[in-house]
């Protein structure tokens, strides 16, 4: 019954159109990305027993954060355990574990929000649905890359941009659903995880039912080697463990774990921040809109940038990153002071193209460096540098702000430190990529295809 899961029964037939796969592997990444979306459910669960205000025994926005910083931590975790698994069972058994754990984790969220159980809503999103997440993004990647071998920026760009634009339907859809639930005793947040458990794992079978494999050593027809040439030296294959042991590796790591950081610290509280950066002049249901739009273009900044990659290059595409993001945090304090919503909200769009682009760039650059062969299981082990953002960059923004709170600094004010050091971040990054050379061929050994 189950033999229809197993990776032989999902290679390409004869006739199958290669351009199904951008649509399946999008079903897939809008709904584990939605987790982009969760800062809109932020405040209102601080809000579960007063409704209006926040009473003794809410939960304080500093503890619940860890819910999206234990989601991205799992996510990385489990895309660097499972991603050989992966690359084994092959991407339809992979998507519908993927879709059931990260169902299952709204499910048991909902009752941990119904029961006003932390700890539960912890293990449901956090835990099980970081699970799904992790499996879930790993799996189209390298199918994309194999149907579109010339093109693997574009191809690594199609598989990640729906993760970047989850929040443009987790977050109004969020919004809605929590407005539609919402009554005098109730916050609709829990209802709001019910419906969302039910329809992400619908949008998730469209993977499951519609992706397939190519043949092995398919070529498209007039297909060419690549846009431009390899970065990596050597036309060498590596293994997970070959990459593991060399310096590009790590520096890879540092690269996606500033990048990351400053990234997950903007959407982590994006919808509070901008509440509290712009006070006045942006509502609640406003601050929602912002999310969303922000995750439009964290889904455009995927397929923009590392298209573009193709013929810029990956490393000179990530200086880029760097450089121009780390002006664009500090200018966005500016534009807060100024109460420019225009310049705030403009700002912030554009670092998301490069956050989302920073991702979507990076399995064409481990595939330029280490070879195509393994490169789920080298992009799974190299997502733990995201886990790792996904706990510094939230504890960046949440505690620092809550610190200044506590010592009299105006909610205004209180992301001033955090931009600054989110600078920094990307001025590290960039001094990390640049150190990105190309590999020895000592180092692909033997074993090199």
């Amino acid at each position: 019954m189950f033999e229809i899961l197993n990776r032989e029964h999902t290679v390409a037939g004869p006739g199958y159109n290669r351009w199904l796969v951008p649509p399946a592997a999008l079903s897939v990444h809008l709904a584990i990305g939605q987790v982009y979306g969760f800062s809109v459910f932020n405040l209102p669960m601080t809000r579960l027993l007063g409704i209006t205000r926040m009473v003794p025994g809410d939960w304080r926005l500093t503890a619940q954060g860890w819910i999206f910083s234990l989601a991205i931590v799992t996510l990385g975790l489990s895309a660097a355990l499972g991603g050989a698994w992966v690359e084994r069972a092959g991407p339809r058994k992979a998507i519908l574990a993927a879709a059931c754990f990260y169902s299952g984790g709204l499910l048991v969220a909902a009752f941990g929000v119904k029961a006003h159980n932390l700890l539960v809503v912890h293990l449901g999103y956090g835990l099980l649905g970081g699970i799904g997440m992790g499996l879930g993004y790993v799996a189209p990647v390298k199918t994309l890359l194999a149907w579109f071998p010339g093109r693997p920026g574009m191809a690594s760009g199609l598989a990640i941009m729906g993760f970047g634009g989850g929040a443009m339907i987790g977050s109004p859809l969020g919004l809605a659903l929590m407005s539609h639930f919402r009554t005098s005793t109730s916050m609709g947040v829990w209802e709001a995880f019910l419906v969302l458990a039910i329809v992400n794992f619908i949008f998730m079978m469209l993977g499951v039912v519609i992706l397939r494999v190519p043949k092995a050593n398919w070529r498209p027809a007039g297909s060419r080697a690549s846009v431009r040439p390899r970065e990596g030296g050597p036309a060498g294959q590596m293994s997970a463990d070959q990459a593991g042991r060399t310096p590009q590796f790590y520096a890879l790591w540092l690269v996606l774990f500033f990048n990351a950081s400053a990234g997950i610290g903007v959407l982590g509280q994006a919808s509070a921040m901008a509440q509290e950066m712009l006070k006045g002049r942006i509502t609640p249901a406003e601050a929602g809109g912002f999310v969303g739009f922000l995750s439009l273009f964290n889904m455009a900044g995927p397929f923009l940038w590392s298209s573009a990659s193709d013929y810029l290059g990956r490393k000179r595409t990530y200086a880029i990153f760097f450089a121009l993001g780390a002006a664009l945090f500090v200018f966005s304090l500016t534009a807060g002071r100024m109460g420019s919503v225009a310049l705030f909200v403009g700002t912030f769009a554009l670092i998301m193209t490069m956050y989302g682009g920073g991702f979507a760039t990076l399995p064409a650059y481990l595939s330029d460096l280490f070879g195509a062969r393994q490169v789920s299981a080298i992009h799974g082990r190299l997502l733990t540098a995201w886990s790792a953002a996904g706990l510094a960059g939230p504890v960046l923004v949440n505690y620092i702000r809550e610190f200044q709170l506590e010592h009299g600094v105006a909610p205004a004010q209180s992301y001033f430190l955090t931009m600054y050091l989110m600078s920094w971040l990307l001025v590290l990054g960039f001094l990390c990529n640049h150190n990105v050379n190309p590999i020895e061929a000592r180092f692909f050994g033997r074993n090199a295809a």
